[in-house]
C-alpha cells in the first residue's frame, strides 16, 4: 500500500506552481507558515540536578511527648528527568537516628528560576531515637520549592515532609521542614 503523503506533496507544489510561486517560493511560504504555527511551550527551570544541605526541622511529637520532635540536619540530593516534569530526590536527616526519604516529585515551573513540586515516596528510619519524620517507616508527601541564585551554580531549597503514622506509640503524623543550599552538577 503506498502512502497518501507524496500524493499531498506533489498536490501542494502543482498549487503552487500554478500561483507561480515554484520551489522557492513554495519553501519561503512552507518555512513561514511553521514559523506562524502555534506550538506548546512550557517554561523549564533553567536548572537540573543538584546536592544539598542544611537544617531540618521536626514540628510533630508523638503520643504524649514521649517521642519528641528533633532538630536534625539533611543532606538533599534531586535528579531532574530532563524531558519530563519529574524528578527523583532523595533526603537524609541525620542525627541521634537516621531518615531516609526517596521520593519522587512532579515539578511545577514557576519561573526560569523556580519551580515548586509535589513529590511522593517513604521515609526509612534507621535507630531507636525519634527523627524529624516519627520514628518509624511511613509513607510520606513532601511539597518543596527550589530556587536557583542568579549567575551562580547555587540553589536554594525547602519542603516540607508530611509521614502518616509516624510514631510506633500512637501512630501520630509527622511533619517536619528542611531548608538548605546546594550546588548545580
Amino acid at each position: 500500500m503506498q502512502s497518501s503523503k507524496p500524493f499531498q506533496i506533489n498536490k501542494i507544489t502543482t498549487a503552487l506552481r500554478q500561483w507561480g510561486l515554484g520551489v522557492l517560493g513554495g519553501t519561503t511560504i512552507a518555512a513561514g507558515l511553521s514559523v506562524l504555527s502555534p506550538t506548546s511551550a512550557s517554561a523549564q527551570a533553567a536548572y537540573g540536578s543538584y546536592v544539598g544541605i542544611g537544617p531540618s526541622f521536626g514540628l510533630t511529637s508523638g503520643r504524649d511527648g514521649g517521642e519528641p520532635s528533633r532538630t536534625t540536619g539533611v543532606l538533599a540530593a534531586r535528579y531532574k528527568l530532563l524531558t519530563l516534569p519529574v524528578s527523583v530526590r532523595g533526603q537524609v536527616l541525620f542525627g541521634n537516628s537516621t531518615a531516609i526519604v526517596p521520593t519522587v516529585s512532579y515539578d511545577i515551573p514557576l519561573s526560569w528560576r523556580a519551580d515548586a513540586y509535589i513529590g511522593a515516596g517513604a521515609s526509612i528510619v534507621t535507630g531507636d531515637s525519634t527523627t524529624p519524620v516519627g520514628n518509624k517507616t511511613s509513607f510520606v508527601l513532601q511539597p518543596g520549592v527550589d530556587y536557583a541564585l542568579p549567575n551562580s551554580n547555587f540553589i536554594v531549597f525547602g519542603n516540607a515532609i508530611i509521614a502518616f503514622d509516624a510514631y510506633r506509640r500512637g501512630g501520630n503524623t509527622a511533619v517536619s521542614v528542611q531548608g538548605g543550599v546546594g550546588i548545580r552538577f
